[in-house]
């Protein structure tokens, strides 16, 4: 038989969360090592829980739903997202607007499929979330990475956006807050990006999954909050706030001015339904999720573990000598960078593999985000304050060893 080779589409796609590095960690695990695994957000694998009354809802529906339910998910999860939303200061937003899917992941893939045709542009920032540059490839379209400012707590560089809107741009992305360098974008970031939208006539997709996973007093504020006269597409779900990565929930709200994307959720309607539907049963979550007790407002308190751990990694951080770090304000991310000029180092996703070799600590190296530099990596601290210390002290002293004579 002749070699089958993959799509061509293929070629520009990587996630490099689950790349090349990741998969040297799964042999070194297979040959016996303990693998610190900093390099995904999972808040599962690291003992966080979710509410018992969240999977209660869903044990008591599982033995009369087991068959499929409308593509774009359950009546009564889409009301209680589109309630939600409301309460938050959403413009415009109807349950018939509202699509489920197997995780955000899922539904971004989905979105693009439906828009784009070969070369239209999309706007995403540098450092990303990879899949948002991988899905615009994946869909024929071309990934444009606008710069964020790390002098500027990692906001977006507004004219920076500026001059990389073409002809072919159809769509700016946002991702608030920020994966992977924990920012959250002020009320004038946002108000500059709208006015962007809004005079070059652009779709915005905001990816807000982290918007309840907020410390040091900060406010999140919706993009779907602030214009009503354009079209913005919100992905949220409960991966993250509400612990439950593994369930693969997610949604997507189409709100503000549709009608003049109603052909592209006709597409999106199209895609829904050639899946038929996403995991019917983890959709009972997403009301007692919603409407009930949120365990996340005590771990990110002063108090809470979440906010220990990101305190204690930021301050190691910041110990290494010719490390520096930004203080994350949401997410469960921290993007340190690395002094190259002090240390030798010219690939940063060799540097990551050497030191995972070295120490059996797994990170994800700055370019894995699309960042064009080789003098990041991102850190994610969901583990154990204690596990936390020993994987920072391997990496201060691992990086004595690459200081430039």
């Amino acid at each position: 038989m002749k070699e089958v080779l993959k799509s061509n589409r293929l070629e520009h796609v990587c996630y490099d969360i689950r790349g090349p590095v990741a998969a040297e960690a799964a042999l070194l695990e297979s040959q016996g090592h303990k693998v610190s695994k900093l390099n995904i957000g999972n808040p599962g694998a690291f003992e966080f829980k979710a509410d018992e009354h969240i999977l209660e809802n869903i044990m008591s529906f599982l033995p009369s739903n087991s068959g499929y339910c409308e593509s774009k998910g359950i009546l009564s999860a889409r009301e209680a997202i589109a309630k939600s939303s409301l309460a938050k200061g959403f413009k415009n937003v109807d349950a018939k607007n509202i699509y489920i899917g197997n995780g955000v992941s899922e539904l971004i893939v989905m979105v693009m499929q439906a828009m784009l045709n070969h070369g239209d542009e999309i706007l995403i920032p540098a450092p990303d979330y990879p899949l948002w540059t991988a899905s615009v490839s994946l869909s024929n379209g071309t990934p444009i990475h606008y710069l964020c400012d790390e002098e500027n707590d990692w906001q977006p560089n507004i004219e920076d956006i500026r001059s990389k809107i073409t002809d072919k741009t159809k769509a700016i992305v946002i991702i608030n807050p920020n994966n992977p360098t924990g920012a959250v974008y002020s009320r004038e970031t946002l108000l500059e990006i709208i006015k962007i939208a809004r005079e070059y006539e652009l779709i915005i997709f905001s990816d807000e999954i982290y918007d309840q996973i907020l410390y040091d007093e900060s406010i999140h504020i919706p993009m779907a909050s602030l214009a009503d006269d354009l079209p913005i597409v919100t992905f949220n779900g409960l991966s993250k706030t509400y612990q439950l990565a593994g369930f693969r929930v997610g949604w997507m709200i189409f709100s503000g001015i549709t009608k003049p994307i109603q052909s592209l959720i006709d597409g999106v309607e199209t895609l829904a339904s050639m899946r038929l539907c996403a995991n019917a049963p983890m959709q009972y979550a997403i009301q007692p999720a919603l409407e009930g007790h949120q365990g996340i407002k005590d771990l990110i308190l002063p108090t809470g573990r979440l906010d220990k751990q990101r305190t204690l990694a930021w301050k190691m951080l910041n110990e290494i000598p010719g490390v520096s770090c930004k203080q994350a304000l949401g997410g469960l991310y921290l993007f340190p960078k690395i002094d190259t000029d002090y240390y030798q180092i010219d690939n940063d996703q060799q540097f990551i593999l050497d030191f995972l070799k070295e120490e059996k600590v797994l990170l994800v190296q700055g370019s894995g985000f699309n960042w064009p530099k080789n003098d990041h990596f991102r850190v994610v601290f969901l583990a154990s304050c204690e596990e936390l210390a020993s994987s920072l002290d391997k990496l201060a002293k691992y990086l004595k060893t690459r200081v430039k004579s």
